[in-house]
């Protein structure tokens, strides 16, 4: 019988002052998309998590792999795919599931900038081929 506590539920709109604090500390996180063959496929990012908007947002290369699984995913209707953010620190873990999209729109793509250098304390590098993955939240959980 295990002696740790289970991991609870979070409402992603609303999650509670230490697992919010915890996605505003700097953490490497990693995204998990679908390959093709439904197979996952994780790599490590830099992610913004803004509860009120219910949304999580990784900055991207336009000819990055995970950019490619996003869209193939997403259909030809562009309802989105299927998506995992998590980040890690000793015992406390954070993961935000959700419905992902490609945004290429240069004002959001900006301010996820700003939200970017406001969690890792840094502007991202100039980049022209920067597109936005933008995931809307639809579960929360984790130990914070």
């Amino acid at each position: 019988m295990s002696t740790h506590p289970p991991s609870r539920q979070v409402d992603p709109r609303d999650p509670p002052e230490p697992y919010l604090s915890f996605w505003r500390e700097r953490h490497l996180c990693t995204l998990t998309t679908p390959r093709p063959d439904g197979s996952p496929h994780v790599v490590p990012v830099g992610v913004t998590y803004d509860p009120e908007a219910g949304v999580a947002r990784v900055l991207a290369r336009r000819t990055s792999r995970k950019v490619a699984h996003v869209l193939a995913a997403a259909g030809e209707d562009g309802a989105g795919a299927r998506v995992a953010v998590c980040q890690f620190e000793g015992r406390r873990w954070a993961t935000l599931e959700g419905v992902a999209t490609v945004r290429t729109e240069p004002a959001l793509i900006g301010a996820a900038e700003l939200r970017y250098e406001e969690r890792y304390g840094r502007r991202p590098s100039p980049n022209p081929e920067r597109v936005l993955i933008e995931i809307r939240v639809t579960r929360a959980m984790g130990k914070a």
